[in-house]
C-alpha cells in the first residue's frame, strides 16, 4: 500500500527510523473475478525509493559523488527482474517487524498509533476503533494484527479514490448498522471490499425489528469456500506422474472466465438443485454420503426458495455447474509438510507426507447475479424503511421485511449452487486421479476432511453480553471456528473443534487450522480465511512479468497448469500478504490453532 504521510511526516520518519510498508492498496473487488466494479486500483503513491532522505549537508564534491552513486543504482534498479524486485520491497515491508528486536516492533506499532491516533490498543495484536469515530457508530470497531498488518492497514486511511474506503473505515460505518451488536469485527487479511470490508463480521440481532441483513456483508461470490480431499498416495506416487496428472486435472475441471461445464439442467432440475444443495448431488451419484457429513451446514441451506431467485441469475448459472472460474480460485494437490498439533491431525486422517486436493471457488456468475439483484432491490427498499447508511455500498433492508427474507432465501440458494458446484469440482478431480492411477477413489481414499465458506450469511445462537442471543452473522472473507464440544460439529470432529481451511496464494503454503473456544467467546466463532492481496491486479499486472513468475513456481518444483499466461502476473505470491504472518496473528489471539501446514505440488487456475 502507499504512504499517506506528508512530506514532513516521511522525513521524520525516516529519521527515526521506522520503515513503511509500500504496497497497492487492494481494489474493491471480492473474492473472485466477477465481483462488482472493474480491476483497476486507481491509486498510484510514494515508492520506497522517493521517500525523502534526511542527511546533513555534505560538500559539493562530496554531494556530488553521492548524486553520481544515486544514479548508477538507479539505473541497476531499472535492469532487476521484476519478481526480485518486488520480493525486495515485500522483504523491506515487513523487516521492521518480524526481523528487527522486539522494542522495534514496538516502536513501529508506536509510530502507528500515533499516525492513526484514534486507534486504541487492547492488547499486543488487539486494536479498537472507538465509538464516535465515524458518526451515529452503535458498537466499536476492532481488529487483529501484528505490526506488518498494522502497517499495511493504517496507511490505506485516507486513500479515497474511484469509490475506494479503507479497510478501517468500512469496519467503522459498519458499526452503524442498525442491529449490530458486540463489535464490528476485522480479521488479520483485512482489506478493502464492497461495503463491508473483505474479512469484516457483523452479527445482528435477531430480536431487534430494525436489525438488517446487507449483501455487501456477504459479497458477490455467495459462499465462496474451500473445500480439502486427503488421499493415501504418498510424495513419490505424484512425482513420477506429476504432469500427467496436472494435465488430467486441467482437463477434467473446465476453468477460466466464462467456462462452462459438461452438465446442463432443466428448469426442474435447476431448482432442485438450488433447494436441496448436496442432497441432490448424493442423489444423482455424483457424491458420497459422507462427503455430506463433513461440510457446513451438511451441505443445504434450507432456507432456499428457487422462487426468490432471478431469470437472468438462473440463465448465468445454468451452465456453470461444475466450474473453477478464474481470480483466485485454484485446485491445488499439496502435501502436508508440517504437523502442529498431531492429536487433531489424526482426526481429520492428515499426517505428515499426505496427499491432499485443495479446492477454492465458489457459486461463480449465479452468486454474483443474486447479489447485484440484491443490491438493486435495497436501494428502493430503504427509501420504504427509511434507513440511511454511511455509505451505499451498505445497501441493507430489515432481515424480517420482505425484501430481507427474499434476500436470505436467494442467497441460499447461490449457498447451495456453490456447494453444489465444489461438489461436481471434486468428482471430477476423482476421476481424474482415477485415470492416472488406474485405481478407484475409494481406493486412493480420497475423502473430504472438511468444506467450509468464507462468504455468508447465517443464523447462528451466541452468547452477548453473559445472554443468549440468535443472532444473523454477517462473514465476509471470513471462516467459521466453531470450538470444541459444538453441536454444529460433525462427531467425529467435535472433540478438537471445526477444522478451518485457509488457502494461501499461488505458489504459498496452505493451513488447516481448528476453531476455538476464543473464537466463540470473542469473534463469533469466526476466524482469518486466506492471506489478503499485497498489491492490486492491475498493479501486479504492471510489475510482474508472468514468464518470470512461472520460472519462479517451477524452482520451487511447482507443476502448474493456468487458462490464461496472464493471470500469473495476477495472482503471483508477491501479490499477497504472508498468509503465516496472519495464521500466526490468529493464533496469538486465540481465534483458531494451527493444525497442519500444506504446500503445494500442482496448482491448476482460470
Amino acid at each position: 500500500m502507499e504512504d499517506e504521510f506528508s512530506q514532513d511526516d516521511l522525513a521524520a520518519l525516516v529519521a527515526s527510523g521506522f520503515g513503511s510498508g509500500h504496497i497497492d492498496i487492494q481494489d474493491h473487488l471480492d473474492e473472485n473475478e466477477e465481483e462488482s466494479g472493474d480491476a483497476d486500483d486507481g491509486l498510484e503513491g510514494v515508492d520506497v525509493d522517493d521517500v525523502p532522505q534526511v542527511e546533513e549537508k555534505k560538500p559539493a564534491n562530496q554531494r556530488q559523488a553521492m548524486k553520481k552513486k544515486r544514479k548508477k543504482e538507479e539505473r541497476e534498479k531499472q535492469r532487476m527482474n521484476p519478481v526480485d524486485e518486488l520480493l525486495d520491497r515485500k522483504e523491506s515491508v515487513s523487516e521492521a517487524a518480524t526481523t528487527s528486536d522486539k522494542p522495534s516492533e514496538a516502536a513501529l506499532v508506536e509510530q502507528l498509533l500515533w499516525k492513526a491516533s484514534y486507534l486504541q490498543r487492547e492488547d499486543e495484536n488487539t486494536f479498537q476503533i472507538p465509538v464516535g469515530h465515524v458518526g451515529k457508530m452503535r458498537v466499536p470497531g476492532r481488529f487483529f494484527a501484528n505490526a506488518t498488518l498494522l502497517d499495511q492497514l493504517v496507511d490505506e486511511v485516507g486513500k479515497s479514490k474511484g469509490g475506494f474506503t479503507a479497510a478501517i473505515e468500512q469496519i467503522s460505518n459498519v458499526a452503524t448498522l442498525p442491529g449490530i451488536v458486540g463489535a464490528s469485527l476485522g480479521m488479520p487479511d483485512l482489506h478493502s471490499g464492497y461495503g463491508f470490508a473483505i474479512g469484516n463480521i457483523a452479527a445482528m440481532d435477531m430480536a431487534d425489528e430494525n436489525a438488517v441483513v446487507s449483501p455487501g456483508g456477504v459479497g458477490f461470490d455467495i459462499n465462496c469456500g474451500v473445500r480439502l480431499l486427503r488421499s493415501n498416495l504418498t510424495e513419490n506416487d505424484v512425482f513420477r506422474v506429476k504432469d500427467k496428472l496436472a494435465d488430467a486435472l486441467f482437463s477434467a475441471v473446465p476453468v477460466g472466465v466464462g467456462s462452462q461445464s459438461d452438465w446442463r439442467l432443466d428448469k426442474a432440475e435447476m431448482d432442485e438443485m438450488l433447494k436441496m444443495g448436496m442432497e441432490w448431488t448424493e442423489k444423482e451419484g455424483l457424491s458420497w454420503p459422507e462427503d455430506r457429513e463433513v461440510t457446513e451446514e451438511n451441505g443445504r441451506f434450507v432456507n432456499a426458495r428457487p422462487s426468490k431467485v432471478s431469470n437472468r441469475a438462473l440463465s448465468r448459472g445454468k451452465t456453470q455447474l461444475g466450474t473453477l472460474g478464474s481470480g483466485n480460485h485454484y485446485v491445488e494437490v499439496q502435501i502436508v509438510d508440517e504437523v502442529f498439533d498431531e492429536s487433531a491431525a489424526k482426526a481429520m486422517g492428515l499426517a505428515k507426507g499426505t496427499i491432499c486436493v485443495m479446492i477454492h471457488t465458489g457459486s461463480r456468475g449465479f452468486g454474483h447475479q443474486v447479489c447485484t439483484d440484491a443490491l438493486a432491490e435495497c436501494e428502493g427498499a430503504m427509501r420504504k424503511h427509511k434507513i440511511r447508511v454511511a455509505d451505499r455500498q451498505l445497501a441493507c433492508v430489515p432481515i424480517m421485511s420482505e425484501e430481507g427474507k427474499g434476500y436470505i432465501a436467494a442467497m441460499s440458494c447461490a449457498a447451495n449452487f456453490a456447494f453444489c458446484n465444489r461438489t461436481l469440482i471434486v468428482h471430477q478431480v476423482r476421476e481424474a486421479f482415477e485415470s492416472v492411477y488406474k485405481k478407484t477413489a475409494r481406493e486412493l481414499d480420497m475423502n473430504v476432511v472438511y468444506d467450509v465458506s468464507h462468504n455468508i450469511a447465517k443464523v447462528e445462537e451466541h452468547d452477548v453480553e453473559g445472554e443468549k442471543k440468535k443472532l444473523l452473522v454477517h462473514r465476509k472473507g471470513a471462516t467459521r471456528s466453531f470450538g470444541p464440544g459444538h453441536p454444529c460439529l460433525p462427531e467425529k470432529y467435535r472433540e478438537i473443534g471445526q477444522p478451518v481451511l485457509i488457502g494461501g496464494s499461488m505458489g504459498s503454503c496452505s493451513y488447516v487450522l481448528t476453531g476455538t473456544d476464543k473464537a466463540m467467546e470473542t469473534t463469533f466463532g469466526s476466524t482469518c480465511h486466506g492471506a489478503g492481496r499485497f498489491m492490486s491486479r492491475s498493479k501486479a499486472m504492471k510489475c510482474l512479468d508472468s514468464k518470470a513468475v512461472l520460472r519462479g513456481l517451477a524452482k520451487q518444483n511447482i507443476s502448474i497448469r493456468v487458462a490464461t499466461k496472464r493471470l500469473v502476473a495476477e495472482e503471483a505470491p508477491e501479490s499477497y500478504k504472508d498468509v503465516s504472518e496472519v495464521v500466526d496473528t490468529c493464533e496469538a489471539v486465540g481465534i483458531s490453532r494451527k493444525c497442519v501446514r500444506l504446500k503445494p505440488l500442482i496448482v491448476v487456475k482460470g
